[in-house]
């Protein structure tokens, strides 16, 4: 808690703590707040928030045009509310330029420990990461929810098999015509199912089956030309792309940050 005046000399990084509803609604009304802010965050390094506090820097406008993260059980109240804020409800967290969001508290960390491999460098945050005991099994960058996992445990989808078949062959090559030719379907007819079953395009789910295998290989220590090759999203830099969209940062760093724990 400040004991003086927060000047916004002091201010590096900006984070805005999540809260139930009514706590929320007061920090929105709250006239201090509603004049720091627009004092303090053009002069940050970066900005953001924690769990749900992304709906108080919403609500004043600092998420307009922006991506971000936020709990999964807030991320439609979120779009809702703010149509000009993007909400990957998808993701643990979210870097969009100098704007941090966190889908939750726990991935507050993980997002903390990728601003001090960027403030310092990644030996650093891997060590901050084992003093705090963190899984380095656990990628911090994964999604809240896979929907190649959620298909997988669903196993009286009509696509299960398919499911199966994509994962054991991501380095091919997997459009549309040679999947629905593999299920039996026309492929207008195997785009609609696929659709109706995952929720996912099939371009869509092949990309997150894709990086999903690459964030596992990445953390094992192998190499960007190597993974890159083995998922099926060659060359490297279609990969560093990808990646940086899905997850929020580069693959390299999180090989880096995961490989050494």
């Amino acid at each position: 808690m400040a004991k003086s005046p927060i000047l916004p000399a002091d201010v590096d990084t900006l984070l805005i703590a999540g809260a139930e509803r009514e706590p929320l609604l007061e920090a929105v009304r709250d006239e201090a707040l509603r004049r720091a802010l627009p004092r303090l965050v053009p002069q940050t390094k970066r900005y953001g928030s924690v769990c749900t506090g992304g709906f108080v820097l919403a609500a004043l406008g600092f998420l307009d045009g922006k991506r971000v993260a936020t709990h999964w059980d807030s991320s439609e109240p979120l779009t809702a509310a703010f149509p000009n804020v993007s909400v990957d409800s998808d993701a643990l967290y979210v870097v969009d330029g100098e704007v941090w969001t966190s889908a939750g508290v726990t991935t507050g960390i993980d997002m903390a420990l990728a601003m001090v491999a960027q403030d310092i460098d990644s030996t650093i945050a891997s060590e901050v990461a084992k003093r705090l005991v963190l899984y380095a099994r656990r990628p911090g960058y994964q999604s809240q929810f896979s929907p190649v996992l959620q298909a997988q445990v669903k196993g009286d989808s009509p696509f299960a098999e398919l499911i199966e078949w994509i994962q054991e062959n991501l380095g091919a090559q997997l459009d549309v015509p040679i999947l629905a030719e593999r299920a039996g379907m026309t492929e207008r007819t195997f785009h609609r199912k696929f659709v109706a079953s995952t929720g996912e395009t099939p371009a869509r789910f092949v990309e997150i089956a894709r990086l999903d295998a690459a964030r596992m290989l990445l953390s094992r220590g192998l190499s960007l030309k190597s993974v890159a090759a083995q998922v099926g999203l060659y060359p490297p830099a279609r990969l560093t792309e990808a990646f940086e969209r899905r997850f929020g940062i580069a693959p390299r760093l999180f090989r880096d940050m995961h490989a050494e724990l």
